[in-house]
């Protein structure tokens, strides 16, 4: 039986339903205006605070993330619960893509690095070259150039360009020969997971360190970088020549 109190006088429950479809109605707009439907769905603007990117991307740098690139999931979103598992419209990165993801390690922090390796690839490197399974990725020996902080110095430093077997080519930086990451064990990719390196191969945190970052999850993609809008040099200077896509 319904008493009189409750005839008149909603219940709290009933309150707080009504308030939220309130505050849903209210939000519509919102939700369904250009720039909320630009940032939360389609693209999300990054800063390079590192230079492990570089000469790809560089400190100062600030990139645009396609988040419809590999679908979306939990890292999609600001906020998202943390019991959402699982990507609607997935797909795959491809062998070359730039991508922005979070690790299993620290899911708390945003993490921008090359995709070389896909489920079942066999990884390795070998006196600073790069093999996918098995097979010596083609790089060819570019004159050499000034890396400035990215390596620590103003020495000229060798420069690679490499080329994957999908196409995708890319210059990447060789600091120090015999460096600690120039040559480690095989990695073997296992499902559902993608293997990163960084351009700058001897001063990036990537797939090869296992205990820092190790393989990375399908489901912690964030996006796929696709340009560079905006760039600052380290004097705080505009950089416009480096504003574009990014290979």
């Amino acid at each position: 039986m319904t008493t009189l109190s409750e005839t008149i006088r909603p219940s709290r429950a009933q309150s707080r339903e009504w308030k939220a479809i309130v505050i849903l109605i209210l939000l519509i707009p919102v939700l369904w205006s250009p720039p909320f439907l630009f940032r939360f769905f389609l693209y999300q603007p990054f800063n390079i605070p590192s230079n492990s990117m570089a000469p790809t991307l560089t400190v100062g740098d600030y990139v645009f993330a396609a988040k419809y690139a590999y679908g979306y999931g939990r890292y999609s979103f600001p906020f998202a619960p943390s019991w959402i598992s699982g990507r609607i419209f997935a797909a795959e990165p491809e062998y070359g893509d730039i991508v922005v993801f979070r690790t299993p390690k620290d899911t708390s922090v945003d993490y921008v690095k090359r995709v070389v390796g896909l489920p079942g690839d066999r990884i390795q490197m070998r006196q600073g070259q790069l093999l996918l399974n098995d097979r010596p990725v083609t790089r060819v020996a570019l004159e050499m150039g000034l890396a400035g902080t990215a390596c620590g110095g103003d020495l000229k430093v060798k420069r690679w360009r490499e080329t994957l077997p999908s196409g995708a080519s890319y210059v990447t930086y060789d600091c120090v020969d015999n460096g600690f990451l120039d040559n480690t064990n095989v990695y073997t990719v296992p499902p559902g997971h993608f293997f990163v390196l960084g351009d700058n191969r001897d001063n990036s945190t990537d797939s090869r360190m296992t205990s820092a970052m190790g393989f990375i999850p399908m489901d912690n993609l964030v996006g796929r970088v696709t340009r560079i809008f905006w760039s600052l040099d380290e004097d705080g200077e505009p950089h416009m020549e480096r504003l574009g896509k990014v290979e």
